[in-house]
């Protein structure tokens, strides 16, 4: 079983066969070339969890604008948390979705209704039947991965330890 289609466990499977494939390198990297915001739910303000990790991430080192969801929370890192996508203001392009299994169907239905583009499950997330509702909706998928790590691998910062280095390289670098 190749990388691009390794399934985690407690994956959430369809009986039915998929038309859902998921996208190779090349497609995230222009997925996440044309993205202006990134909407993380199931931010949290515990420097433990990885949404905190990605969010730090993604503010510091990125141009997208960052927005959070989490309906307990009023703000992170001096930044508004809206209790739904549907109180985001502005546009919702990726959704970065760090939550439970049983939770995922509710919050495709939401990343749908609010018109975004993406709906990103973030590593050990993978339900077949909410990327097929999701795909047949018009929205692009990825499961599986985390838009932090696929971001610094295009943008020349993830080094096998997993931060940018300084390390100064002729290797030209993508721009996500």
């Amino acid at each position: 079983m190749s990388v691009e289609t390794t399934v985690p466990a407690g994956a959430v499977r369809s009986d039915a066969p998929m038309s859902w494939t998921p996208p190779s390198a090349r497609e995230r990297l222009a997925l996440l070339s044309r993205t202006r915001s990134v909407t993380i739910v199931g931010a949290s303000d515990n420097p433990a969890r990885p949404s905190y990790f990605v969010a730090t991430y993604l503010l510091s080192s990125s141009q997208y604008r960052v927005n959070f969801v989490n309906p307990r929370l009023t703000s992170l890192l001096g930044h508004p948390v809206y209790p739904s996508l549907a109180d985001v203001p502005g546009e919702v392009d990726l959704v970065s979705v760090f939550r439970k299994h049983s939770d995922l169907p509710d919050v495709a239905e939401e990343v749908v209704g609010v018109g975004a583009r993406t709906l990103w499950l973030q590593l050990g997330l993978w339900h077949e039947p909410v990327a097929q509702s999701a795909t047949d909706a018009g929205l692009d998928v990825v499961m599986n991965r985390c838009v932090k790590i696929e971001h610094a691998r295009f943008a020349g910062g993830l080094h096998l330890a997993g931060f940018n280095t300084g390390v100064i390289s002729s290797r030209r670098r993508l721009k996500p």
